[in-house]
């Protein structure tokens, strides 16, 4: 299968969802704009979204993949090659790299961990 977008636009896109998706993520935003839209998705799905870079990517990715790419099957793995350079800059930009996502999350309360 051979992938038909251009090196440079995959660059570009790349580029473009890191700065999307760190925009949504950790920015303020002119007159804390971007900070009162987290707030006030609070602890719904799009809260939950806003709160992990991983995750974000993947949506932001989402429309830019579409954008570049022409076939199913390209778009498919444009798409994930966008999230996933999206992650790597994000990575080397970052001082102190945050951990990724727990493989499987456990909800444990008090009397579990009494016992």
């Amino acid at each position: 299968m051979e992938v038909h977008t251009p090196i440079t636009s995959f660059i570009v896109g790349t580029l473009a969802v890191w700065r999307v998706t760190h925009l949504l993520w950790a920015e303020d935003g002119p007159l804390d704009v971007l900070v009162r839209f987290r707030k006030f998705a609070g602890a719904s799905f799009f809260g939950r979204l806003l709160d992990c870079f991983y995750c974000l990517s993947l949506w932001v990715s989402l429309p830019m993949a579409w954008l570049l790419a022409t076939s199913w099957t390209e778009r498919a793995i444009v798409w994930l090659g966008l999230s996933g350079g999206a992650l790597i800059l994000q990575r080397l930009t970052t001082r102190t790299p945050s951990a990724p996502p727990p493989a499987i999350w456990h909800e444990t309360t008090i009397a579990d961990k009494q016992e």
